[in-house]
C-alpha cells in the first residue's frame, strides 16, 4: 500500500509509492521511446492491460476486445490504490495516511500513434469526454477529494509508453499547487470582487500580444509569466470551476481547440516533449465564483535545475509575446 506523507513546513503532500519503481525506464539514463516492439495499448492486445473501466466502442463489440475507439484501464503501476481505508495517523510531528486513490490510463486511440495532435478531432473529443465521464464517476467516492488529468508526451516529459495516452490520478487530498492557485484567486476576488481568470482573459484579448488562438468558447494564449518556452493556457470563456461539469457542445469545441494548439506546438518547435495538465476545483467544493478550470500545456524545451528547485522561480529564455507570435503563424491544418 502506498503512503501519503505531509511536509510539515509547507504542507505539501508526497506519495511514497514503491510500486512505481517497476515502471519501464525508471532510473535509466538516456531512456528513449519509439514505436518498436510490442504495443500493449494497441487494439488486439487488450489482454496485456488490466480490464477496462470504460470504453467507447463500435456497436456489437465486447469489453476487453477490439472494436474500441478510446479505452480507460487501471494503471498497471499505480501511484495510489483504490482499495482500503485512509487510516489517517500521526508520527510525532508528521502526518500520513494510506495511499488510497485512483490511477487510470486513458488510451487515446486503438492504432499506433504517439501524438494526440495527429488524431482526428472527433477522436480528441471522445478523449475529453472520457475524462469527464471518469471524473463524474470517481467524484461519487467520499474518500476522494481531487482529480487531476495529465499527459506526458515523450520520455523527457515523463512518458514510459510510446502509444498516445493520458492519465488520471484522483487523491484524498488537494495538491498544494491547486490549493495555492485557488487561494490566490480567492484573495483577488475578495479584494476586487471579480474573478482573476476573467480579468486575465479580458486583458489578453485587449492586448492581443500573447493570443495564439480564439474561438467562441475558448482562448489559447501564452501566459504573461510563462515558466517555460511556448507554454500555453486554454481558458474557457464561460465561467465554471469544475471540468466535470462541461457540456457536450463545449467538449466538441474544445476537441478542436486542444488538437490545434498541440499541432501548432508540434510544427513550431519540431514536436517537443510536453505535458498538459487540467486544473479543476476539488470535488468537495461547490461552484466557485473565483476559480475557473483551465488547461496548461507545458513544453519541455529547457531543464529544471538547481536554481528552479531551490527558489521556485523559473528561467524562461523565450518571451511569451514572441512565442505566441511564432505559434500563431504555425499552420496547424485541419
Amino acid at each position: 500500500m502506498p503512503d501519503l506523507r505531509k511536509d510539515p513546513i509547507v504542507g505539501r503532500w508526497v506519495i511514497i509509492s514503491p510500486e512505481r519503481a517497476r515502471r519501464p525506464g525508471n532510473f535509466q539514463d538516456n531512456f528513449t521511446l519509439n514505436g518498436d516492439g510490442f504495443d500493449p495499448f494497441a487494439a488486439g492486445n487488450e489482454d496485456a492491460t488490466p480490464p477496462e473501466i470504460l470504453a467507447y466502442r463500435e456497436p456489437g463489440t465486447r469489453p476487453n476486445s477490439p472494436g474500441w475507439r478510446v479505452r480507460v484501464v487501471p494503471n498497471r503501476f499505480p501511484a495510489l490504490q483504490i482499495e482500503g481505508d485512509l487510516n489517517k495517523k500521526g508520527d510525532g510531528i508528521y502526518d500520513m495516511m494510506n495511499g488510497v486513490g485512483a490511477h487510470e490510463v486513458i488510451i487515446e486511440c486503438p492504432h499506433a500513434e504517439p501524438n494526440m495532435s495527429r488524431l482526428s478531432v472527433e477522436n480528441v473529443r471522445e478523449v475529453l469526454w472520457a475524462y469527464r465521464d471518469r471524473l463524474v464517476d470517481l467524484k461519487k467516492d467520499p474518500r476522494l477529494v481531487h482529480g487531476m488529468i495529465f499527459k506526458n508526451q515523450g520520455a523527457a516529459a515523463g512518458a514510459s509508453m510510446w502509444h498516445a495516452h493520458s492519465q488520471l490520478i484522483v487523491t484524498p487530498v488537494v495538491p498544494i499547487t491547486v490549493q495555492e492557485e485557488i487561494t490566490g484567486a480567492l484573495e483577488f476576488y475578495n479584494y476586487r470582487g471579480r474573478c482573476i481568470f476573467e480579468d486575465m482573459l479580458q486583458q489578453e484579448l485587449a492586448v492581443r500580444e500573447r493570443i495564439v488562438l480564439e474561438t467562441p468558447g475558448f482562448v489559447v494564449f501564452c501566459p504573461f509569466a510563462s515558466r517555460f518556452p511556448f507554454e500555453m493556457w486554454i481558458l474557457p470563456r464561460q465561467h465554471s470551476s469544475h471540468y466535470e461539469n462541461i457540456q457536450r457542445q463545449a467538449v466538441d469545441e474544445l476537441g478542436m481547440v486542444l488538437r490545434t494548439a498541440l499541432r501548432k506546438l508540434e510544427i513550431a518547435v519540431d514536436d517537443p516533449p510536453c505535458n498538459y495538465v487540467f486544473h479543476s476545483a476539488p470535488f468537495s467544493a461547490s461552484e466557485l465564483p473565483h476559480y475557473r478550470w483551465h488547461i496548461e500545456i507545458l513544453p519541455r524545451l529547457t531543464g529544471v535545475a538547481g536554481f528552479e528547485w531551490g527558489s521556485g522561480c523559473f528561467i524562461n529564455p523565450v518571451p511569451p509575446e514572441e512565442a505566441a507570435a511564432f505559434l500563431r503563424d504555425s499552420d496547424a491544418g485541419t
